[in-house]
């Protein structure tokens, strides 16, 4: 069965807070005003309707987003940058790329590199080692390069912090351009040329650029200058796999983008791609984002972690079929390398947890100085699936230090924590939900001291547990093929717009296996339509016991050339049948469905009830518009109504 490399782990029912979506106003009807003309089934519309796009102009955008207006008109070097790349070309000049070791840094490498090659220019990729330089151009790089005869440097997903190695390169007579989407620091090192997000207008399109992003406009920019098309395909093609594998923002020209570049990239003439393919058992299939995010981006990744990054530049440039099958058969070791480190540091982080005793810390911190740098990160977020608490993991560094990788859910900011611990840092750096930091080892206890008071006090005001978030209702007997191909038009999936997550009450389990690799299978029916589910890695009870609320995302499942529609779960809960308790504005509501009407009982004793609306779809909630009642007329009464139809599963 094809299944991501990672999935989310699935935690036990009784553990789990469900926040069911927020009731949609009477007058949407569950619908989008105006968005009957789109043809969308009303769950898909409840969806965008409560993402924000809430009229039919906003969901045309969405569905086909305009072009990608003049990058020389928001970025402000752009024609600089070209101009001195234009002559590297035809002067036939090598040039060093400097990028990353993470996915983004090494498709923004191999873009350019691919281009620049093909343009007439000599590419020299160059990257850090993780282990012994860490992340971003340094002065020995400089040095190295400029030792070689190299006078141009282009630097993809990072350069704007690398002042150091910048200064040097200044005085060593280099030129730099950069390209980078981190944070700007308030002074800018030295350079020719600068490509960043942040330059751009406030609304421009091209605000979610990751580094491969930048790279496309540099690339694509000289191929229109020297009117040359060989390269304009490939840094698409390239664009598509780093922007996904990065899992940048899908809005603006990502979108875009990736709506063009997607349709084309099976058939995409990069031998390092067809390889990567093949090796993957996905030749056969249209590429679309899960597939390249779940089967391409891990294989690349896993280089990265465990490996020289430099392989997968050869991997993207090569114009050689058996050199590039080669390299990606090498791809494919390093990947099953790392899925057997990630298991065995986690097996061994959740052993030193159980060793602690039950008592649980607020922010799980573990050190061991034989875990690998390079996946630390994954199984810090294994650990966020599987407790929803902060985790940071430490390996040796040597020297008595060790270098860290943090994860944590939703409102613990991480970057904040790490700022918030400074001083006991020898480094740090980060964003909300991922970070990382170096550290003296007689400083750990003490920073776990601190980290542990900052989780405590994010969980005392309301943080921690694992959420389950459904946006819309969706009954068994609604999916189906048309209904799948009516939500892949809403594709692109993935940050900013990230696939649907229904939930369908009171399903009946009729049967459930447990698979290898500890996932559960069910097989699940609710008024006579079944439909099969999968929870992967699996924490439950041997036996689950229905009748289940569940939530989940819809798949198309793929195994021995059959596909089916599958629901890949995502939260499970004891179905409340046709009663259930709200609490709102700290009051308390019964509420039951009573043949063909919706009653609410207060604490006090008091009902209230409504007719709910015909058909399976209609909001009960509605039938109040034609009441005579005063009572049910008040905006709290009607509001209260609708969450109660949302809660029972009445309405979407």
């Amino acid at each position: 069965m094809n299944q991501p490399c990672r999935q989310p782990l699935l935690p036990a029912h009784d553990e789990q807070r469900w926040l069911l979506p927020c009731s949609l106003p009477p007058e949407t009807s569950g619908a989008v005003p105006g968005g009957g003309t789109l043809e969308l089934p009303p769950e898909l519309l409840a969806v965008l309707w409560r993402r924000g796009h809430r009229s039919a102009a906003a969901i045309e955008t969405l569905l086909s987003p305009p072009g990608a207006p003049d990058p020389r008109q928001h970025f402000p070097d752009l024609v600089r940058a070209e101009q001195r790349l234009e002559q590297a070309c035809r002067q036939g000049e090598t040039v060093a790329i400097c990028g990353d070791y993470d996915a983004d840094g090494m498709t923004s490498t191999a873009l350019l590199a691919g281009v620049l090659q093909r343009l007439g220019a000599i590419a020299h990729p160059a990257i850090p080692s993780r282990m012994a330089e860490g992340y971003g151009l340094n002065v020995a790089m400089v040095d190295r390069l400029a030792a070689a005869g190299i006078g141009l440097l282009i630097t993809v997903d990072n350069g704007v912090s690398a002042r150091e190695a910048l200064d040097r390169a200044q005085e060593l007579g280099l030129e730099v351009i950069l390209t980078d989407h981190h944070t700007l620091p308030a002074e800018l090192p030295p350079h020719l040329a600068l490509l960043h997000p942040a330059v751009t207008p406030a609304d421009s399109p091209f605000r979610g650029l990751a580094g491969v992003g930048l790279a496309h406009v540099l690339a694509s920019g000289l191929c229109r200058r020297l009117q040359r098309q060989d390269g304009l395909a490939i840094a698409l093609d390239l664009f598509c796999i780093g922007t996904i594998a990065d899992m940048a923002p899908l809005v603006g020209v990502n979108r875009r983008w990736l709506m063009d570049g997607l349709p084309h990239l099976g058939r995409s003439n990069l031998p390092g791609l067809k390889a990567l393919q093949q090796i993957a058992g996905i030749e056969q299939r249209p590429l679309d984002a899960e597939t390249v995010g779940f089967q391409l981006a891990p294989r690349i990744n896993a280089v990265g972690r465990l490996g020289d990054p430099l392989l997968v530049v050869e991997l993207l440039t090569t114009e050689d079929q058996d050199q590039a099958l080669d390299l990606a058969r090498s791809c494919e070791t390093m990947n099953r390398q790392r899925r057997g480190l990630c298991d065995a540091i986690e097996a061994e982080a959740l052993a030193l947890l159980e060793a602690d005793g039950p008592q649980r810390p607020a922010f799980l911190l573990l050190a061991q100085s034989h875990w690998h740098h390079g996946v630390i990160g994954i199984v810090a977020s294994r650990l966020v699936d599987r407790f929803g608490l902060p985790a940071a993991l430490l390996a040796g560094e040597g020297n008595g230090r060790l270098r860290a990788s943090v994860r944590a859910p939703s409102g613990f900011a991480v970057d904040r924590a790490l700022s918030a611990c400074s001083e006991l840092l020898l480094r740090h750096g980060g964003h909300p939900a991922a970070g990382g930091f170096t550290v003296e080892a007689a400083q750990v206890s003490q920073l776990h001291e601190r980290l542990e008071a900052l989780a405590q006090q994010w969980l005392s005001e309301g943080g921690g547990g694992r959420t389950v978030e459904p946006e819309a209702l969706l009954s068994l007997e609604r999916i189906d093929r048309e209904f799948w191909q009516q939500l892949v038009r809403l594709e692109p999936f993935g940050i900013g717009h990230p696939a649907p997550i229904f939930w369908s009450a009171g399903c009946r389990v009729v049967s459930q296996k447990l698979m290898r690799g500890g996932h559960l299978q069910l097989l699940l029916e609710q008024q006579g339509q079944q439909r099969r589910a999968v929870a992967w890695r699996w924490q439950g009870p041997e036996q689950v016991v229905g009748p289940l609320d569940v939530a989940y995302r819809l798949r198309l499942d793929r195994w021995q050339g059959e596909e089916r529609l599958q629901l890949e779960l995502l939260g499970l809960r004891a179905s409340g049948g046709d009663e259930v308790v709200l609490q709102r504005q700290q009051r308390t509501y019964w509420c039951r469905r009573q043949g063909d009407r919706l009653v609410i009982r207060n604490a006090a004793g008091l009902e209230l009830e409504a007719p709910v609306a015909s058909g399976t779809k209609a909001q009960a909630a509605n039938a109040l518009e034609a009441s005579d009642q005063p009572d049910q007329r008040h905006p709290y009464v009607q509001d209260l109504f609708r969450e109660a139809a949302m809660a029972l599963g009445l309405s979407f």
